[in-house]
């Protein structure tokens, strides 16, 4: 009996060390984010280097993807409202990314062992990604609104204007920008910008 109590613990154990933590405590201040989980400002410091996207551009895009839950996934749809049919997307991790814009990400930028839930292959890719959309579209890394329409919609739905359509996403991406420039005062407040 003692030997199963102590694999079960065993188990216990190695099932809390896998996966990411569990999201910051206070999501509305930048620097208690960065001070919980200093390797998330690493990760998007390094993306930031790398990539041009101010750090609090990309937190206030994985805050509204993500809430900082680094398996985040999209709600499962029912059928006749107790079926379960599989989810709304293939959206999955911090950046919530879909299926075939990580594949693609990881073919072209490199990244081929890359994984949604790990903060630093999330941040890159979010760089990226953002990169990608001020060259086809000309938005600056810098405004957080138009990063967050295009990376919501697609870089061809934004370039079509789908999101005129989409009232809600407008409100959204206002929410965004405001969060943005908060993290961005907050971080410049503690000096972690």
């Amino acid at each position: 009996m003692k030997r199963v109590v102590l694999f079960a613990s065993l188990l216990v154990l190695l099932a809390a060390c896998g996966g990411p933590p569990p999201p910051p405590r206070n999501l509305n201040d930048a620097c208690s984010i960065v001070k919980q989980y200093p390797k998330f400002r690493r990760s998007m410091k390094k993306a930031e280097r790398k990539w041009g996207v101010p750090i609090n551009v990309q937190m206030a895009t994985i805050y509204q993807e993500s809430k900082f839950v680094g398996d985040a996934r999209t709600p499962l749809r029912y059928s006749l409202g107790v079926i379960p049919m599989g989810r709304q997307s293939s959206a999955y991790g911090y950046a919530q990314a879909l299926d075939g814009t990580w594949d693609e990400y990881r073919r072209t930028a490199g990244s081929r062992g890359a994984k949604r839930d790990n903060i630093s292959d999330a941040t890159d890719f979010m760089g990226w990604y953002m990169d990608q959309t001020t060259r086809k579209l000309g938005i600056s890394k810098s405004d957080a609104r138009n990063q967050y329409l295009a990376y919501h919609e697609g870089q061809t739905g934004y370039a079509r204007g789908s999101y005129k359509k989409k009232a809600w996403l407008v409100r959204v991406a206002g929410e965004v920008e405001n969060r943005s420039q908060m993290y961005k005062r907050q971080l410049q407040a503690c000096g972690k910008l």
